[in-house]
């Protein structure tokens, strides 16, 4: 079993040493090596208040980054806020939208993309109909960099009572694109193996309006997250697919010369289940050099896996174990300027216990020692912890457990700098 280094809870000490070391295979946890540190994990104190959760981060071109998170309000209301980071402290929060019969969920979470002009996009979901998952993707633009919202647009014209959601978005021109899991085609409530979930697209306008939507994918995964990086050669989305005998791998699609191309697998790991693992996959990219982290349980154990791609996404290498043995997934990755990649994931250290944990993985596919970001839980009530790159800092965000729980943060230099 590889080395890991904990942090005490509260946060504050040294991250210990994290890079290259012996390399792990895609049969066993990586080997632990001796590496420079991340630096210093500094707890900053979140926007958010008790009662918070489903957290989420992105950076904008400019290196800022964003905090999202929904807070519960009175008489059953909710509401998605955002805040900006300004050196060690968040902004003053303010809220994109609110209101009632949200679909709130904690696998299904909302999230913000920066778009030219100092524009923001924002989607969040809400009920549709009676059914447990009926519920619709809601998109809200802003012009003034989140001062004030549009009236949010739904980017599916279907109107089934549905599941739509696991959404992705980014700037794509001018225009906002998105990716969404689409239920329009389940016949009715439950997992019958007739019932289908798909993968769409489409784009919107700067005013909101919707334009052509396109199916990437007629069959995947029924509640696995989506994640998008843009490349050289335009966007990446990778997915957990879903074969007629119920192989659920992580695919890819990719936007090339204004066409999608056809799904293929980053790795065939032949994880035949009958049911949603509730485990999506993550994906960043820097020109033509891409990573890709997801969670898989073939042959009977659970692995946390990276794979590389040098040529934005067309085809990926062997892929490496990152885990410490018992992981439970829910899985971040952050691509380095050296061409390695950050890796974080939820790792089981009891029966209901359990780390967020962070790994660095070289270039070349050496990892070195796993560090503890913070204590959790396996629950679903712990989430999906979050992880954004700006520069040679990386910022961490997650759901701490409780009655109530809240939305914690923290962040660390990368590569040693001071």
């Amino acid at each position: 079993m590889p080395r890991h280094r904990s942090l005490p809870r509260v946060l504050l000490l040294p991250l210990l040493a994290l890079a290259a070391g012996c390399g792990g295979g895609e049969g066993k946890p990586a080997e632990a090596g001796d590496a420079p540190p991340l630096g210093e994990l500094r707890e900053i104190p979140s926007p958010a208040a008790p009662g918070s959760g489903e957290p989420n981060l992105t950076a904008g071109p400019d290196g800022r980054v964003y905090l999202t998170w929904i807070e519960p309000g009175p008489d059953s209301t909710h509401a998605l806020r955002f805040s900006a980071l300004e050196g060690e402290r968040w902004s003053e929060p303010r809220t994109i939208a609110a209101g009632r019969n949200w679909f709130v969920n904690w696998a299904d979470f909302p999230s913000l993309a920066v778009l030219p002009g100092g524009r923001l996009a924002a989607h969040w979901l809400q009920k549709s109909g009676a059914g447990t998952y009926h519920y619709d993707v809601q998109i809200s633009q802003s012009a003034d960099g989140g001062t004030t919202w549009s009236a949010p647009v739904v980017p599916h014209r279907d109107g089934a009572k549905a599941e739509h959601g696991f959404v992705s978005l980014w700037a794509q021109g001018d225009s906002l694109g998105a990716v969404w899991l689409d239920g329009r085609k389940y016949a009715k409530e439950g997992h019958d193996p007739t019932n289908e979930m798909m993968l769409a697209h489409t784009l919107l306008a700067p005013d909101g309006t919707p334009g052509a939507e396109r199916r990437l994918d007629e069959r995947i995964c029924d509640c696995c997250q989506t994640s998008m990086a843009m490349t050289s050669r335009g966007p990446l989305v990778v997915y957990r697919d879903r074969s007629p005998d119920e192989i659920r791998d992580i695919y890819a699609v990719r936007l090339v010369n204004g066409a999608w191309t056809e799904p293929r697998p980053v790795h065939d790991d032949r994880w035949k289940i009958p049911a949603c693992p509730v485990n999506g996959p993550s994906v960043s990219a820097r020109g033509e050099r891409v990573a890709v982290a997801w969670f898989t349980g073939a042959q009977d154990t659970a692995r946390v896996l990276l794979a590389f791609s040098d040529n934005a996404g067309a085809t990926f290498g062997p892929p490496v174990r990152v885990d410490d043995g018992n992981p439970a997934g829910r899985v971040d990755v952050e691509l380095l300027d050296d061409g390695g990649a950050l890796v974080s994931w939820l790792e089981r250290t009891g029966e209901e216990d359990a780390e967020v944990r962070v790994r660095r993985v070289s270039r070349d596919g050496r990892a070195g020692a796993a560090a503890t970001v913070a204590a959790s839980k396996g629950a679903r009530a712990s989430g999906f912890p979050r992880m954004s790159r700006s520069g040679d800092r990386v910022v961490f965000a997650w759901t701490l457990p409780g009655d109530p729980g809240a939305v914690r943060t923290a962040a660390a230099r990368v590569g040693g700098a001071p």
